[in-house]
């Protein structure tokens, strides 16, 4: 039926005006966006579509093309002009979070990966919230109907070992992130003279749970866990959907929002995704599939942390997070094998990861390098593991003493620092920049990763110098409240307008002023 089908294709094509050889490329994108929209419509979601069942159904996919180009005929004149403008500013926020790293072709990167980004609709959705037609297409609600009990048959199916491993690192996370919870507070400055300390949740959040490169249903933990613990009454986790799994978000993912209590999960991913957290998604009447939320939170790709960052302002942030990093300060009492895992493990996560060795042992520094080539033949993800220990973010720094150490450390602000010397606790009391500090042989950084308790989303490029890892207070905002009597006010009213007049703000004494006129 595939060759009928074609014809009859280029049939429409030819009896709305338009050649098929000459319709522009965007066009074709737009039809096919549409196309595919009616195949969600049909199926619940792309990935069931197969090719197989679309020829044997030609004549209705016929139909359904026709309508499509119908429904792209009418659609607004600049819809083209929307997309690229918001295309090209995505382009260039990637570009400008990637400009300072030193040796990396920025334009072979473009090249290979623009085409990930390019959705249209869903990138026209980022401006125009209720135009949400493309961003529909990964979106897969599991809150809604049938789709809800998902996230049981993810849970009931998971491996044992996995789901007990998920309640310890679940325990564990509860502990740390309610104890990080600040108490209200009350201040009596004099009589009748009070101001209250008190801090709110943020009213609806948006977690993001990467899901490209590997499975992160730990994720789930570190960006529930704090926002169940601040208190926030409306949670909406979204992630990839995945080829094998239907569409939907990996098993596990589900399960361990299952196990966590959160029953409001999405199949979407990259950058769309957090366009569909910040504007929301709307049905044809009006009702919300997925309403905005006040702030997103996780880790995510070079996309992601693109479209926070031009979102901003319409959303809050937690922050934009770069490839991973790990600093290892070593001294020759380290065991070099272990040193050299460490650096291993955060390579796995993105060929741009960052590992880095600080030491004052020449001894160390070449042991490290032998076993780092004695460990990475044969390992699970030799090629990426190859590329990123060999890239211009990685390496090896020989210092004079321990004091430089911690001095290049400070000014590295890395994710994660490890302490490996002979007395760890004489140093980690001056480390100043890092997002977690992991003091001693026996806390190495993937202990971070899933059960230490604390939480593995943490600041990176240098941000913690200024910025803190994701944490039970990202999701609390403080709120002041002043309470004055008259004899409160009456105590500091000659100063407030001495203070006024100074500043050339006269009505603010007046105000102060008339309430005892």
């Amino acid at each position: 039926n595939g060759f009928p089908l074609l014809l009859l294709c280029l049939a429409f094509f030819w009896s709305f005006g338009i050649q098929a050889t000459t319709v522009p490329r965007r066009a074709l994108q737009g039809i096919a966006y549409l196309i595919a929209f009616n195949t969600l419509v049909a199926t619940g979601n792309l990935a069931r579509f197969d090719f197989g069942d679309f020829a044997n159904q030609s004549c209705a996919w016929v139909l359904a093309l026709c309508i499509s180009l119908l429904v792209y005929r009418l659609l607004p004149k600049d819809l083209e002009r929307h997309s690229a403008s918001l295309l090209d500013h995505l382009r260039r926020e990637t570009l400008a979070l990637l400009r300072r790293r030193a040796g990396f072709d920025a334009h072979a990167w473009q090249a290979r990966q623009q085409h990930r980004i390019a959705q249209l609709g869903a990138l026209h959705g980022m401006e125009h919230p209720r135009s949400a037609l493309a961003l529909r297409l990964g979106f897969v609600s599991l809150q809604l109907g049938r789709e809800s009990r998902r996230l049981w048959r993810a849970l009931a199916g998971l491996d044992p070992r996995v789901r007990a491993a998920l309640e310890e690192s679940i325990r564990r996370a509860r502990l740390v992130h309610d104890a990080q919870h600040p108490q209200d507070s009350t201040v009596e400055l004099g009589e009748g003279a009070v101001v209250e300390n008190h801090w709110i949740p943020v009213g609806r959040v948006g977690l993001y749970v990467p899901g490209g490169r590997a499975v992160y249903p730990s994720s789930v933990v570190m960006n529930v866990v704090p926002a169940q613990a601040a208190g926030v009454g409306s949670l909406a986790v979204t992630s990839p959907p995945q080829r094998d799994h239907g569409g939907l978000p990996h098993p596990t993912v589900l399960a361990a929002c299952a196990l966590l209590g959160v029953d409001e999960v999405y199949a979407a991913g990259g950058a769309q995704a957090v366009a569909m957290l910040a504007h929301g998604v709307q049905d044809d009447d009006g009702g919300w599939l997925c309403a905005p939320v006040d702030l997103v939170t996780g880790p995510g790709n070079v996309y992601v942390a693109a479209a926070k960052r031009a979102l901003q302002g319409v959303i809050g942030v937690d922050a934009e997070a770069g490839p991973s990093e790990i600093a290892v300060i070593a001294d020759g009492t380290a065991r070099a094998d272990w040193v050299a895992a460490d650096l291993i493990s955060q390579s796995e996560h993105d060929p741009l990861a960052a590992s880095v060795l600080i030491t004052d042992s020449e001894d160390l520094l070449r042991d490290v390098l032998a076993a780092i080539e004695a460990q990475v033949p044969g390992a699970f993800h030799e090629e990426q593991l190859r590329e990123a220990l060999t890239g211009p973010q990685s390496g090896v720094l020989l210092v004079r003493d321990m004091d430089q150490a911690v001095e290049v450390s400070d000014r590295y602000a890395t994710e994660h620092l490890e302490i490996q010397t002979r007395d760890p606790e004489a140093l980690v009391g001056r480390i100043r920049n890092a997002g977690a500090v992991f003091v001693g042989p026996h806390a190495p950084v993937p202990l971070g990763d899933y059960s230490a308790g604390s939480n593995h989303v943490l600041p990176t490029s240098g941000t913690a110098r200024h910025s803190s890892g994701l944490n039970t207070v990202t999701f609390l905002r403080l709120q002041q409240r002043i309470r004055y009597t008259e004899t409160g006010l009456e105590e500091v009213a000659d100063g407030i307008g001495v203070l006024a007049e100074d500043e050339r703000l006269p009505a603010h004494g007046a105000a102060i002023r008339a309430r005892f006129a």
